[in-house]
């Protein structure tokens, strides 16, 4: 006959080992525990041990799998008095944990003895809801989604690139996204600039993904900048960005992008898209190679037309975008391996990644001095200086 609840709890207590708040206060500070508090999301709101990773019980299996935990890793699990998260220990014990513990008395008790107590209302029921699966991430929790929240991030360009960057980033919560482009939407756009519609044809690119981000998640400030990207202006632009993602069509943009990054010392997440390939790549001033290193020279305006004459798969910015969103959010975060120092290849036709490592050059002559970064100049379409700022 199964347990009842009350014998399940009583059997937990007696097979989980306890740890008396003191033991986990010390521990918490000497960075040795993972620490979960596995009590209701509207528990959270009175306050929660400093350092804990916020999961109902009913994920804390999952997440813990995903961690990637190794089988003799600390880990302490806390609720309200100690009897839910008994019974969670004693299931990441069964799972093969080795060294789970429970909070005696729980949160309670911990509060009773004078222990330190984080109240935190930074996230609204309604955020709690929205970031529901960020949250649970042990990667993001509640500290990361207040991270995301806080972020400003320029998009420079809201076409192809700039859709799917927008889009997820403003579904993921990051709360100032500053986009930049002086175009207006065409119906030869459409094909795979997912921000805008047929009734936006004709109006300004960055107030039409204005009304497309403040639909999916009014949590995002959209500040449209609809000017040309220029020496004049570009720092101002950048001024306060945590990212750059430079969604660019055209090498002067990118190349001036970079000259200003390396003043900043602002990472671009860059994206480039030519008919069936498309290629992503992380420049972190001074940390790893900038644009310049990777493309001393750009190529004979005859060997990189643009869409319009070369054309493009509708999708494929969307696959580039996605992936260009997803590093923006490791940088924010500090999550996983960037690509720094790595160009990633896409060929949709043989549907194949391919990783190139690309090394900072000594002699580049953007980033090999960093006391000396290269003065903003506006490019031609060879990329040679026009006017000296």
């Amino acid at each position: 006959m199964p347990l009842s609840y009350q014998e399940m709890v009583a059997q937990a207590r007696r097979e989980v080992r306890e740890v008396a708040p003191g033991d986990l206060a010390g521990a918490i500070a000497s960075g040795e525990v993972f620490l979960i508090d596995c009590r209701e999301p509207e528990e959270f709101l009175t306050g929660v041990i400093p350092g804990a990773m916020l999961l109902p019980r009913s994920e804390v299996e999952a997440a813990v799998s995903r961690a990637g935990l190794n089988a003799d890793s600390r880990i302490v699990v806390y609720c309200a008095t100690g009897i839910r998260s008994a019974l969670a220990a004693k299931t990441l014990q069964d799972m093969g944990y080795q060294n789970v513990a429970n909070l005696a008395g729980g949160i309670v008790r911990w509060r009773s003895e004078g222990l330190s107590i984080e109240v935190d209302s930074a996230l609204s029921e309604d955020q709690r809801k929205r970031y529901a699966r960020h949250l649970v991430l042990p990667e993001v929790g509640e500290k990361g989604q207040r991270k995301l929240l806080e972020s400003t991030v320029l998009v420079i360009g809201a076409g192809g690139l700039g859709s799917p960057v927008a889009l997820y980033l403003a579904a993921a919560g990051v709360g100032n996204l500053r986009i930049v482009d002086f175009d207006v939407v065409d119906e030869s756009n459409l094909q795979r600039q997912i921000l805008h519609g047929i009734d936006r044809v004709g109006r300004a690119k960055v107030e039409s993904a204005r009304q497309t981000i403040t639909a999916i998640n009014p949590d995002v400030v959209v500040e449209a900048q609809r000017v040309r990207l220029e020496a004049r202006n570009v720092l101002q632009l950048i001024d306060g960005c945590d990212v750059i993602v430079d969604g660019a069509d055209n090498f002067p943009t990118r190349y001036l992008v970079n000259d200003a990054s390396l003043r900043t010392r602002t990472p671009v997440v860059h994206g480039s898209i030519f008919r069936f390939d498309g290629q992503v790549a992380v420049f972190s001033p001074y940390d790893g190679p900038c644009y310049r290193c990777l493309f001393p020279q750009p190529p004979p305006p005859e060997l990189a037309p643009n869409c319009a004459e070369a054309g493009v798969m509708g999708a494929l910015p969307g696959i580039i975008g996605s992936i260009q969103a997803m590093e923006t959010i490791k940088l924010l975060l500090g999550l996983g391996q960037p690509l720094i120092g790595r160009l990633l290849v896409y060929d949709a036709l043989d549907q194949d990644f391919m990783t190139v490592k690309v090394n900072r050059d000594p002699n580049c002559l953007a980033c090999s001095v960093e006391s000396a970064p290269p003065k903003l100049v506006d490019y031609d379409q060879s990329c040679l200086p026009t006017r000296p700022n």
